[in-house]
């Protein structure tokens, strides 16, 4: 799934990985699990924003607010991966 993550993402999630916290870590990988592996479930969790460049899903990453995964249904592709509000 080499077109699975955009290389800004692919940057965050070895940050994370990096990081300190494995419990957030852990969780990002929860949710971009359920985006790549079950899309249209993780699609009813997500909001939509519309940007210049279409659609972007916004799904919460659970039991760590405000971090927020932003993905394509197109692939599905995970695009980026930050707090958010």
């Amino acid at each position: 799934m080499s077109d699975a993550y955009s290389q800004v993402a692919d940057d965050q999630l070895d940050a994370l990985e990096a990081g300190p916290d494995t419990d957030l870590y852990n969780a990002v990988l929860d949710a971009v699990a359920l985006i790549l592996e079950f899309p249209e479930q993780a699609q009813r969790r997500s909001t939509a924003i519309t940007t210049v460049d279409g659609v972007v899903l916004r799904l919460p990453v659970a039991g760590h607010p405000p971090y927020k995964i932003f993905w394509s249904a197109r692939g599905p592709r995970v695009e980026a991966v930050f707090p958010h509000p």
